[in-house]
């Protein structure tokens, strides 16, 4: 699931926030944040006036504007199958401080974890044709997760709804599955969370919805590169800025902006620390990656404005513009020479 930051976030009233950490919809003061490293300066205006001229040669068609669905009563789980703990509270969890290096035998559970994620979203992803509705989709994630024994980690976490996040056109992550179907042209991305013998497995994909514009199938393939290129200079002794510095470069070779949206660390608890900025990093300098590190990138790309309104269900974020995003998503582990992608199947 996603979680980032914007030096302002365009309210649904019109309102506006000082600089925030947004995760799974809830803010948190910047300030609490224990992120360490010495503040460095700022190549920014340049290359936003760069991102700028680029953005004009992209033409996009655009289906019409969403539009809040019908949201069906939550699904249930059966009492024999172990539950997350944030369960016992309405309110999302606090960023564990503890970074996530699971021991051999947590390894293996947790590669099962995300193995059996990526494999229910290849799975949602089959289900993705016009006039399928998101709630069908939410329905059939939910029916095969508790079928392989396990818990869809986004159903209940801080109070949300459902059981897996179905992002379409410009919502650009957390949207709650409804009675809205699918159009012809439209992107969705699908975001899979388990929770399995005690570890959570995350991962997302975007997918083509019927006859897509040539533009929106840029978008999505220029993002899964970002998540590939992020991956690629991972590994023991690394820094984390690496990982913003190349997918940022990537993306704004085409054009494209990325709000700040942040990579976690997931195992036991579903999102801790370290926080892994996948844009260029202005303002700080992190921390380096560690032999059996796990965590997730999940870089998400907009055509247009990267401002945002939240929807008055305090979870659905859409482009400020009707702009569309993309996103992908993997759960790794860092290894000595390099990162292994556990939400493979």
């Amino acid at each position: 699931m996603s979680f980032g930051i914007s030096q302002s976030h365009s309210l649904f009233n019109g309102g506006h926030l000082t600089p925030s950490i947004y995760f799974t919809g809830a803010p948190a003061n910047l300030s609490s944040l224990l992120l360490s490293g010495k503040k460095k300066k700022s190549s920014f205006s340049p290359r936003i006036r760069r991102i700028q001229e680029l953005e004009n040669t992209l033409q996009v068609k655009r289906n019409a504007p969403l539009v809040c669905g019908r949201v069906s009563p939550r699904l249930p789980v059966p009492d024999h199958i172990p539950k997350p703990p944030y369960l016992e509270s309405t309110e999302p969890p606090k960023i564990s401080s503890e970074y996530q290096f699971p021991d051999s035998q947590g390894i293996v559970k947790m590669k099962a974890a995300c193995e059996l994620a990526s494999r229910v979203l290849n799975y949602a992803g089959t289900l993705v044709k016009p006039f399928v509705t998101t709630d069908e989709i939410d329905k059939a994630v939910h029916k095969m997760v508790i079928e392989s024994g396990a818990y869809p980690s986004p159903l209940g976490y801080g109070g949300f709804p459902k059981s897996v996040c179905t992002s379409v056109n410009e919502c650009m992550f957390h949207g709650v599955p409804d009675s809205r179907q699918l159009q012809n042209g439209d992107i969705i991305n699908i975001d899979v969370a388990v929770y399995l013998d005690g570890y959570h497995g995350d991962t997302s994909k975007t997918f083509l919805c019927g006859d897509v514009d040539e533009s929106l199938i840029q978008l999505v393939k220029v993002t899964e590169e970002c998540l590939e290129k992020g991956i690629s200079v991972c590994r023991d002794g690394a820094s984390f800025n690496e990982i913003g510095k190349i997918i940022s470069e990537h993306a704004e070779k085409y054009g494209y902006n990325m709000e700040r949206f942040i990579g976690h660390g997931v195992g036991t608890v579903l999102h801790s620390e370290p926080l892994i900025y996948l844009h260029q990093n202005y303002d700080y300098e992190l921390e380096y990656m560690i032999e059996g590190q796990t965590f997730t990138l999940e870089p998400i790309l907009t055509i247009g404005t990267t401002e945002f309104v939240t929807w008055p269900d305090k979870w659905t974020i859409v482009t400020a513009d009707g702009g569309p995003a993309a996103q992908f998503e993997h759960t790794i582990l860092i290894t000595q020479s390099g990162a292994e992608i556990l939400t493979t199947s």
